[in-house]
């Protein structure tokens, strides 16, 4: 990509999607979390409830509702990976802060547009930790691991 930067989350996601569609399902993994993490940025910066961005806010949640199911079904096939994933893309995200952001003629919440970008990234941050955190507890993982054996995950994505 040569201007990171500028490529929207809807952009992303679709990446993500095609990737997870011809088999590189590892990468459809970062791609999907960065789709989401600068997707979270823009929420907690622009107004997306403002007619001018609810489509996008509609085409995100909507690709994330539909290709989440797959490519997280995939991702906790091995916790190690969809952490690596998690806190690569956390770190794509914040080291390629998405410009439009600093659009003026996009609205934006009250606040300082960029104070508002760092708060994001922040609680990014702390969202990996505390999946991190989740799944180094035994009794979460085993949960987990009897809920994906039950509910037929682990024969649909890990193979």
């Amino acid at each position: 990509m040569s201007q990171p930067e500028w490529i929207t989350p809807m952009t992303m996601m679709v990446l993500a999607i095609r990737l997870y569609d011809v088999g590189l399902r590892d990468d459809a993994v970062f791609w999907f979390y960065a789709a989401k993490d600068r997707y979270a940025t823009v929420a907690a910066v622009l107004n997306v409830s403002h007619p001018l961005l609810a489509q996008s806010r509609h085409a995100v949640a909507g690709f994330a509702g539909t290709a989440g199911y797959f490519i997280n079904g995939y991702a906790f096939c091995d916790l190690q990976k969809q952490a690596a994933a998690r806190r690569a893309a956390a770190d794509w995200v914040e080291a390629h802060p998405y410009q439009t952001l600093f659009v003026e003629s996009f609205p934006a919440l009250s606040g300082d547009r960029q104070a508002n970008l760092l708060r994001a990234v922040a609680s990014i941050r702390e969202s990996v930790e505390k999946e991190r955190d989740f799944v180094q507890t035994p009794a979460n993982l085993e949960r987990l691991r009897t809920a994906r054996e039950e509910s037929g995950a682990v024969q649909k994505y890990c193979w």
